[in-house]
């Protein structure tokens, strides 16, 4: 039998499988999993162990971002607007979402 504490978590956090990978993204603050209003701009962790990452990557993700914020003048199929896989994952949960990697170089 399943412990309460494992079908319902104190935490969020979300096992992943990226690209064929399994990882780990979780948040910090239990408000985000019952108030709907904690989900403007918050925290979210990200560890993959692989072998570049050597700390886990704290990112900020504002679901109020405007899309027509971003760069207007580039190629959506060019290298600069690519996004890393962690980010398409997140935006499957919360879609429009801008993800800032607060100076970790995106990996995946």
């Amino acid at each position: 039998q399943v412990s309460p504490r494992l079908r319902t978590p104190r935490l969020p956090i979300w096992l992943c499988s990226i690209t064929g990978r399994h990882s780990v993204l979780f948040g910090t603050n239990s408000r985000l999993l019952s108030d709907w209003k904690m989900e403007r701009v918050f925290h979210l962790y990200f560890y993959s162990g692989q072998q570049e990452q050597t700390t886990t990557a704290c990112l900020t993700i504002d679901t109020h971002s405007h899309h027509w914020e971003e760069g207007r003048s580039e190629d959506p199929s060019s290298p600069g607007k690519r996004r890393p896989s962690v980010e398409m994952a997140i935006r499957t949960k919360w879609a429009g979402a801008t993800v800032s990697w607060n100076g970790t170089d995106p990996f995946f």
